[in-house]
């Protein structure tokens, strides 16, 4: 019934695994960038769906956290990038998330009411663990910049967050 990525659990070898193998050597800070932005916008793009389709309140304000956090992290991941005269580099993995997000987003057009709901906050849940994961594994440890790397971490924290709260709401689906 459900799958894969941002947009589920096989597909979401999306910022580790499959995506990554096809980077031979570690991100570079403009790779970084550009792979963190793409994250937070299929996010964004994730949750505007869900706020079109669900009619579930707590899938609701789960979706509203999901655009208004990672618009104002990807807004200070712009603004550091016109800081630092940093142009975000296109790559595998960014293009890799945004073609999986893709499918991903056209799977769950296609349900509707609480199969939505379920399919949408499972997805978010192993979504929010990959990327976290990538986060701590890849994107931190590969940035060059302090104040990429910081704003790395500050992410990282907040989308744990997003990870608690996407199970608590997914426990209450059930």
């Amino acid at each position: 019934m459900f799958v894969k990525l941002s947009a589920a659990a096989a597909a979401l070898a999306l910022l580790t695994g499959g995506a990554y193998a096809q980077q031979a050597a570690k991100p570079t800070d403009p790779q970084i960038a550009h792979i963190a932005y793409t994250a937070g916008v299929i996010d964004v793009t994730a949750a505007k769906q869900a706020l079109s389709k669900s009619k579930n309140k707590k899938v609701i304000a789960f979706a509203n956290d999901m655009v208004r956090d990672h618009e104002a992290v990807n807004k200070q991941a712009l603004d550091l990038v016109k800081k630092l005269k940093v142009t975000p580099e296109d790559n595998d993995t960014s293009k890799a998330l945004s073609k999986q997000a893709a499918e991903k987003q056209t799977e769950l057009s296609k349900l509707s009411g609480a199969a939505y709901d379920k399919a949408y906050v499972a997805n978010e849940v192993a979504y929010h663990k990959t990327v976290d994961s990538a986060l701590e594994t890849t994107l931190i440890p590969s940035a060059s910049n302090a104040e990429l790397k910081d704003l790395l971490k500050t992410g990282l924290k907040i989308f744990e967050g997003h990870l608690k709260h996407a199970e608590h709401v997914a426990s209450e689906l059930k």
